[in-house]
């Protein structure tokens, strides 16, 4: 499985950026998609992930303010960002799951900065 991820940038605070995670292999083994994110000296965490059911799982810091959702048609998943603080400033990774390995994408930088 490969996971190419796209849409990072600069942004203001309050403002808006959808992240793009397009997967290509073999995509038929993935159960969950998702995104993690890393800060400067930080661990990486999850951010969002969504289960090949439909259900989803959001960190605490970003409920209410990000959305993931899932295009089967596209093998993509995407992650709305809105209402972006200076502290979701990261590297955000793509990931996938599936038949027992974890597949990570190239990060996108994320800065939330006036």
């Amino acid at each position: 499985v490969q996971l190419q991820a796209s849409g990072g940038g600069l942004v203001q605070p309050g403002g808006s950026l959808r992240l793009s995670c397009v997967a290509s292999g073999s995509i038929f083994s993935i159960t969950i998609m998702g995104w993690y994110r890393q800060a400067p000296g930080k661990q990486r965490e999850l951010v969002a992930r969504m289960f090949s059911g439909g259900s989803t799982d959001y960190a605490d810091s970003v409920k209410g303010r990000f959305t993931i959702s899932r295009d089967n048609a596209k093998n993509t998943v995407l992650l709305q960002m809105n209402s972006l603080k200076p502290e979701d400033t990261a590297v955000y990774y793509c990931n996938a799951w599936g038949a027992r390995v974890n597949y990570w994408g190239r990060g996108t930088l994320v800065t939330v900065s006036s």
